[in-house]
């Protein structure tokens, strides 16, 4: 499943379980659209080198609380991994050859560093698909402590978590079984496509539509049944002039799912593509 630079192939993705989906190579893989003279054992190796800088430190430390709080030292203090807060969607903070370089990056971006590190010091770190900002989160004896990443990785309490979820609940205080959903690890596959649907966001609102469907596009790579995916990918076809892959996308998306909300609206675009079709003819 890996081609000759010992990235994962995008082609190969979609029958790969969760656990064999490498998260490090795939993140980099997803860069290298964007960065095609991208060399991954570079930052393999960035990441070797973090690791052995802690390792004797991390070894000496027995709970495991007190080990994430010296990677957290190493990655935030002294090596000055940061949240881009002036410049949050800039693109380059979801491309991981870019946070390595520039040691910026967003919430998700600067988790899949966080992870990568402490996993190969035998920390086991997941990362949290939580509502609004990504977060991290680690086992400890007592339940779970959880941390933000875009804020040099400062433990969460559950007070600030419920906060934090609320305005995306409809202003809705989350219970404890709900808070508890929120913070289940999430998966691999999960993860990736996150980034995947940032980086769709931030093209989308540019306009910038080759780049936009391109990200849809390797969505439905990792997960082909994915409805979004297949109408943002057929709508960028739309954009791009590429006819005859919108009238695919699209017509399949209407026919998985008629009821969608967005159904009626999808349905005049492919009116108005099929027409447009025909008089190329």
């Amino acid at each position: 499943m890996h081609d000759r630079s010992g990235l994962p192939d995008w082609n190969a993705l979609a029958g790969v379980d969760d656990a064999s989906l490498p998260l490090l190579g795939t993140a980099l893989l997803i860069a290298r659209d964007e960065y095609p003279a991208l060399d991954a054992r570079r930052y393999d190796a960035v990441v070797d080198g973090h690791v052995a800088h802690l390792h004797n430190t991390v070894s000496a430390i027995e709970h495991s609380a007190l080990k994430m709080q010296a990677i957290n030292r190493h990655l935030f203090e002294e090596l000055g991994y940061a949240g881009d807060h002036d410049e949050y969607y800039d693109p380059r903070n979801s491309y991981l050859n870019q946070v390595f370089e520039r040691r910026l990056g967003n919430p998700i971006s600067l988790a899949l560093v966080q992870m990568e590190v402490s996993r190969r010091l035998g920390v086991p770190l997941d990362g949290v698909s939580f509502p609004g900002h990504f977060l991290v989160r680690l086992p400890v004896d007592d339940g779970v402590l959880v941390m933000d990443p875009f804020n040099r990785g400062r433990p969460l309490g559950v007070d600030e978590l419920r906060e934090r979820a609320q305005p995306h609940l409809g202003g809705d205080v989350p219970d404890d079984d709900a808070l508890s959903t929120f913070l289940d690890p999430a998966s691999h596959r999960t993860i990736l496509m996150r980034v995947l649907r940032n980086l769709h966001g931030v093209y989308r609102d540019a306009q910038d539509w080759e780049r936009a469907t391109r990200c849809a596009d390797r969505v439905l790579k990792l997960s082909p049944e994915d409805a979004d995916a297949l109408r943002d990918r057929g709508l960028g076809y739309l954009q791009i002039g590429h006819l005859a892959g919108a009238l695919e996308d699209l017509s399949q998306y209407l026919s998985r799912h008629a009821h969608a909300a967005d159904a009626g609206e999808v349905r005049t675009q492919l009116i108005a593509a099929g027409r447009g079709s025909a008089r190329l003819h």
